[in-house]
């Protein structure tokens, strides 16, 4: 059970019993008192208001009128939540862009300072353009759910990445590259990468795409990726 499961689940016990042992809150959840007691301490950092009765009898009790007061959201999650209203607004879909970008405001400025310094530094691997009319995507797929939370190691690690990759004809690769930039041309999304097999930048359209993979090992180098003059980073897009 991931930490987020672990919170939520405490949370849910102590609302519905009104009180728990650590030991209780440590079966009901399968893990160790230490790691509840851990729980504990992140839950109250959160805003929950939690109090502890000592003696026999006693328990974590949750306060009826505690809510949460600090974002829980993650770096790949705001950086899903951005991304999301960069493609709209390039694409000329977002027509409440002042609301979105007052609400994406909000919850940076919630965001702790080291989660902030992730985010931007994710950012500046963002490119916005626009897809060519003459482009055909009638063949455009899904995209696994997994690629983004890769994408947020690789960004920020600088770790190399393998994919299973899908080519236009249907032919199938496995690619291990150093991923450089994400670029939106709504409605298409490609990771562009360095490719050392071939020595060169190679865009991989992110709906072909699959089994993402990340390889452990020293950083690689960011290289300069020589976008054309009509794609420009995110962080300079108009708002």
């Amino acid at each position: 059970m991931t930490p987020r499961l672990r919170h939520d689940a405490i949370v849910r016990l102590l609302r519905r019993q009104g009180s728990a042992t650590v030991q209780e809150l440590a079966r009901a959840v399968g893990a160790s008192r230490r790691t509840i007691l851990r729980d504990i301490a992140a839950l109250r950092d959160q805003g929950f208001v939690i109090h502890a009765e000592a003696g026999r009898g006693g328990g974590l009790q949750l306060d009826p009128q505690s809510v949460q007061t600090s974002p829980r959201l993650s770096v790949p999650e705001v950086f899903a939540l951005l991304i999301s209203v960069a493609a709209m607004r390039a694409s000329g879909a977002l027509p409440f862009s002042g609301l979105a970008d007052a609400g994406l405001a909000k919850i940076e400025r919630a965001l702790p300072p080291e989660k902030v310094r992730d985010l931007r530094r994710f950012l500046d691997c963002l490119h916005v353009g626009r897809l060519s009319p003459r482009q055909d995507v009638s063949a455009l797929g899904a995209m696994d759910a997994a690629l983004l939370p890769a994408f947020e190691r690789a960004f920020l690690e600088r770790l190399r990445l393998r994919f299973r990759y899908r080519d236009a004809k249907g032919a199938v690769t496995t690619r291990e590259v150093e991923p450089q930039a994400m670029l939106l041309l709504p409605p298409l999304w490609y990771l562009v990468a360095w490719d050392p097999a071939r020595a060169d930048f190679r865009h991989f359209r992110m709906d072909r795409i699959s089994r993402p993979t990340l390889l452990e090992g020293p950083p690689f180098r960011r290289r300069h990726v020589p976008f054309e003059q009509d794609v420009c980073p995110f962080r300079d897009l108009p708002r």
